[in-house]
């Protein structure tokens, strides 16, 4: 006699991807944008399932050796890829044997063609300081190079890590930087929704730096370019001491727009904690979304960003919650990865 018997089905547990994972990438284009600026295509297989919330969301590239060669993190082995162990590899790694790695942000991906950009600053040599490895590589680059990217899986729970700008229901913003946060203040300024009046100030070193970036709606970029000189206490500069430009034009630019940061700004301000660029970072960062109706991101060389800081915290009243700052460089050293 036959009897009927059920089968449970199990259903398959769901991978639970890591939010920054390694990506196995060669270089496939190299293309000069200005004097100071290259934009690097990558090209990668896994590229197709690279998240897409662009914006400034920070990746690391892991730099090869001279010889081309670069350390097994994982990036050709699924298990170890999902089990996002990339970081505990390479800090067991012998230290001579550890590729170094530095941090960018996303310019544009094309997951349809597996395709990465990042642009990345020629810097000019300063007498005394060496170059630091991603300076080296970048002039030596040529296509077919292997690198590793380490960056955002789109199947991750939260698409948004390594994000910094969280502007919440603002509806202006202010946006300043350097050549070093350009490529992500043009990949904001190009998603933003058209009912957002934004300002972005961008520092360059040349006039011939200056890019075809174009605003939506009522949002505006001027571009700063620091080959054009300027007239300091000892007198006219042929080239503009770094930060100097950024900080004129934020300081001309907030007196006129006091209205718009009304909502944010504290009748008593807020405490700022002492930072010593010369011996750390800073990086200012507010983690929840912003209330009231200004915002600001501020990044690129730790000594103006300071600065900057301190006067719309200190002097003006902003709340701290409502300005980012990231200080992620500081000039005549090359950083830690």
């Amino acid at each position: 006699m036959l009897t009927s018997q059920r089968v449970a089905v199990v259903a398959p547990i769901a991978a639970v991807w890591p939010a920054y994972r390694p990506f196995a990438v060669v270089v496939q284009r190299i293309l000069p944008l200005s004097p100071h600026l290259v934009r690097v295509t990558f090209a990668g297989d896994d590229l197709e399932v690279f998240g897409t919330t662009g914006l400034d969301q920070r990746i690391k590239l892991v730099l090869p050796f001279a010889n081309g060669s670069l350390c097994d993190v994982g990036q050709d082995d699924p298990a170890e890829i999902l089990a996002g162990t990339w970081y505990a590899r390479w800090r067991a790694l012998p230290e001579a044997e550890r590729n170094p790695f530095r941090t960018y942000t996303v310019r544009a991906i094309r997951p349809e063609r597996r395709e990465l950009d990042i642009d990345m600053v020629r810097h000019d040599s300063e007498p005394g300081v060496p170059d630091g490895p991603a300076a080296t590589w970048l002039r030596r680059a040529s296509v077919g190079d292997r690198l590793i990217v380490i960056g955002p899986d789109a199947r991750t729970a939260d698409p948004t890590v390594g994000c910094d700008w969280r502007p919440g229901a603002a509806r202006h913003v202010l946006l300043v930087g350097d050549e070093t946060a350009a490529p992500a203040i043009c990949s904001i300024m190009e998603s933003l929704d058209p009912a957002i009046t934004a300002q972005a100030f961008i520092e360059v070193p040349s006039s011939a730096d200056i890019q075809n970036v174009v605003a939506r709606g009522a949002s505006r970029i001027a571009w700063l370019a620091r080959d054009a000189g300027c007239e300091t206490a000892t007198g006219f500069e042929a080239v503009a001491p770094h930060g100097e430009l950024l900080q004129r034009a934020v300081r001309a630019w907030l007196p006129r727009h006091m209205a718009e940061l009304e909502s944010v700004v504290r009748a008593t301000p807020d405490v700022l904690d002492e930072v010593d660029v010369d011996a750390e970072l800073l990086w200012d960062s507010p983690v929840d979304p912003t209330t009231g109706d200004f915002y600001a991101w501020i990044a690129g060389e730790a000594a103006t960003v300071k600065a900057l800081r301190r006067h719309l915290v200190s002097d003006l009243g902003v709340a701290r919650s409502n300005v980012a700052f990231m200080g992620y460089w500081r000039r005549g050293r090359s950083e830690a990865q």
